[in-house]
């Protein structure tokens, strides 16, 4: 085994790092945009006047940088190769997230709205792998060149982790002779709703709840008469674009459809497994920088007359993150060389447990990270003049969304008991030959 990384990659992480200081920096630091990134950032970031939605001019800073990064063929370094990309490998991705992340808060990487130089769109790969022909034909040139933003409607008011309950329905209606479906139904946490052009609606169209097959992914115009965001939910960290969505009598023409009917729970576990590692890798980063800086303020703190890093009571804590975040991160990479080389759609059957596994325990890392930064750092740590209260904040929300930890636990759980996975049919073998033994007759005796 070779655990070197592919000398190309090396070479391209100091390429983003050159283009980080030529470009973005000099952007941060211009007409005081740095007051995005310093203990201003929450005030600067929201409007607070307009429920609490992210500023006209930081969003479009956000654009400035990624039109950049895009010019100098950054942004979309992981889409495929014939959708325009560079065909990046989900390793690479994993690396890249992990190292932005660990150059901490800055214009070049601002994972509170998925902004990065390097861009995270789980929609093209997920589009390319389910849409038809015809969808591909009809949507594709707009979901590349960006006229097509999505936002993702799959939790609901009553639902979240249990996807399968969800009460969004759709049934076929025509409307002035033509074929369609009317949407009725709420979804709750959907992400850029403020810019999105359509949503992609998860709605039961058969079945009953529970089933995972019987599920549709709509692809909704943002206004489509009916479709109304009822109110943006305030989070722990702010600004927000995380709404409620009411869908009341909202007809949409027979195709306006991802996939297959009935068959679209497949495309939100394509979204959420890409997302799932390239989110794990981030939290690694910022994991990472967390404990280098919390390294770097003990060496140089001296209270009582001798440094902070003297004291075991400092160190070992940072000890057994730093020793976490070494395992973590060959079980990153690993899983994500796994993905690279195995179907896009055989990821959930084979390997989703390993996927869950980095996800769940980096959200977990980054928060204790986090947290041991502020004790070492003391008043100021606590301040918002440094960033570790922020990187808290953004990062505890991911140990709940793309799947509650105790959903990804669970997850792990079945393939490991073989409920589901690649052991389920040895278990199934191995339980039935116990039964067939159990029910052998007993010899007579003589």
């Amino acid at each position: 085994m070779d655990f070197n990384l592919p000398p190309e990659l090396v070479a391209y992480l100091a390429e983003l790092d050159a283009f980080i200081e030529a470009k973005i920096k000099p952007l941060e630091q211009k007409d005081d945009n740095i007051r995005y990134f310093d203990h201003r950032r929450e005030y600067e970031r929201t409007d607070w006047d307009a429920g609490g939605l992210p500023k006209k001019e930081w969003e479009e800073l956000l654009g400035q940088a990624r039109k950049l990064a895009d010019e100098a063929g950054h942004l979309r370094y992981a889409w495929p190769k014939e959708l325009g990309g560079k065909g990046g490998s989900n390793l690479d991705m994993a690396v890249i997230r992990e190292h932005l992340a660990a150059r901490g808060l800055g214009l070049h990487n601002d994972l509170q709205n998925e902004h990065s130089i390097v861009g995270n769109n789980p929609f093209i790969l997920m589009f390319k792998e389910f849409a038809s022909n015809a969808q591909y034909d009809r949507d594709g040139e707009k979901l590349l060149s960006g006229q097509m933003r999505t936002a993702f409607g799959l939790t609901e008011p009553e639902h979240g982790s249990d996807a399968t309950w969800m009460d969004t329905t759709a049934v076929r209606q025509d409307k002035d002779g033509k074929p369609g479906w009317l949407i009725q139904g709420e979804k709750m946490w959907t992400t850029g709703m403020h810019v999105a052009t359509h949503v992609m609606v998860f709605a039961r169209t058969s079945g009953k709840d529970g089933d995972a097959t019987g599920i549709t992914c709509f692809i909704v115009p943002a206004t489509t008469p009916g479709v109304k965001i009822e109110e943006y939910l305030w989070t722990f960290n702010m600004p927000t674009d995380h709404p409620r969505v009411s869908f009341t009598d909202v007809w949409i023409p027979e195709d306006s459809y991802w996939g297959q009917v009935d068959r679209g729970l497949g495309l939100g576990q394509s979204f959420v497994h890409q997302n799932r590692i390239r989110q794990a890798a981030s939290s690694l980063g910022a994991a990472v920088y967390c404990i280098e800086e919390s390294v770097k303020y003990a060496r140089a703190r001296k209270p009582f007359g001798k440094p902070l890093a003297d004291n075991q009571a400092i160190q070992w804590p940072l000890v057994e993150l730093a020793t976490q975040c070494e395992m973590l991160r060959w079980l990153i990479r690993k899983t994500a060389w796994d993905m690279d080389h195995m179907e896009h759609k055989e990821i959930e059957r084979q390997i989703s447990d390993k996927v869950s596994m980095c996800n769940y325990w980096a959200n977990r890392l980054v928060c204790e990270a986090a947290d041991r930064a502020m004790q070492v750092h003391g008043g100021i740590g606590y301040s918002r003049h440094k960033p570790f209260e922020h990187i808290y904040r953004h990062h505890r929300r991911y140990r709940i969304t793309e799947g509650a930890e105790e959903i990804q636990m669970r997850k792990v759980a079945a393939f490991l008991f073989g409920f589901m996975g690649p052991k389920k049919k040895a278990f199934a073998e191995l339980e039935g030959a116990a039964k067939d033994e159990y029910v052998q007759p007993i010899p007579a005796r003589h």
